[in-house]
């Protein structure tokens, strides 16, 4: 009976090791290239007018540190990152 909790045992330490050698290697992937100049980037930044409080999403930009928009004759403020 030990011999059946044994087998089991190493077959399921040699799973997760399988696991996590399979995560890490996903880490060590390059990071693709740029898109072509001109070509919009993805991006997901929020910004807020100081004046107004006005917010505005940006998804789509040229580059991917983009010139704050401007509302209310002023430069929006970059607004922490948002996960929705």
């Amino acid at each position: 009976m030990w011999f059946l909790r044994l087998a089991l045992a190493l077959a399921f330490a040699l799973i997760l090791v399988r696991i996590g050698v399979a995560l890490l290697a996903g880490f060590t992937r390059p990071t693709p290239e740029p898109p072509p100049a001109g070509e919009l980037r993805k991006v997901k930044l929020v910004y807020r007018c100081s004046v107004c409080g006005t917010e505005v999403r940006m998804t789509a930009a040229v580059d991917e540190d983009p010139e704050p928009p401007r509302h209310c004759m002023d430069e929006m403020d970059l607004q922490a990152p948002v996960d929705i």
